[in-house]
């Protein structure tokens, strides 16, 4: 029978010894225990403030869903800067692609006017098309997106703004003089100024 060791001086005991690699899986065992630790309670934190008989209690909350982009308007209910800040974007698309790319010749029968947004038909008109050809030209409108813009928007559009009658009419007919100027529109009725009669000299009941 082996002779049991005993301590080297009386009353103390070998110290215990543990090689190093045991001493980092001891250190990474106690962090990760700590870890599990403090995650436990940040759960027992959220199911004490989750509403009474919530399904999702005791789950961390998810990242904040962004804000809904505001709904385009049309232009002429704009007011302000905001009016200001999309006439700018409108004309920056108008002058840099519509017209270069889609912009027939100026004549009689295709009049235009540099300072088309000063017509405020035709700014709504263009307006339109502008909000039309983003939403054409996104993903979700599929591979004929485009083609139905061209068909459905730009076409009519085109057609209607540059009309031989139209707005731009008494503007330039010619690329070499340009010209400006804005059509009077109908006169209200008499019943709408709420002016007199010429006949009887009265305002109407």
């Amino acid at each position: 029978m082996p002779e049991s060791i005993g301590p080297r001086d009386e009353g103390d005991t070998e110290p215990v010894r543990l090689p190093d690699g045991n001493l980092e899986h001891l250190d990474a065992t106690v962090r990760q225990l700590l870890d599990q630790s403090a995650e436990q309670a940040r759960q027992l934190d959220n199911l004490a403030s989750a509403p009474a008989g919530s399904p999702f209690a005791g789950f961390p909350p998810g990242p904040a869903m962004p804000a809904p982009a505001p709904a385009p308007r049309p232009i002429l209910e704009l007011e302000g800067e905001e009016f200001e800040s999309e006439v700018d974007t409108l004309t920056d698309w108008v002058e840099t692609f519509l017209m270069d790319t889609y912009g027939d010749e100026v004549s009689t029968a295709a009049p235009w006017c540099l300072q088309w947004q000063e017509h405020e038909d035709v700014l709504a008109w263009l307006h339109a098309l502008w909000l039309a050809y983003h939403q054409h030209k996104e993903p979700d409108a599929g591979l004929a997106g485009m083609a139905v813009w061209h068909r459905d928007f730009l076409t009519h559009t085109m057609a209607a703004v540059r009309a031989p009658g139209g707005s731009l009419s008494a503007c330039m007919t010619d690329p070499d003089r340009p010209a400006h100027r804005i059509l009077p529109g109908p006169q209200r009725s008499a019943r709408r100024t709420g002016a007199s009669t010429p006949d009887t000299g009265e305002a109407p009941a």
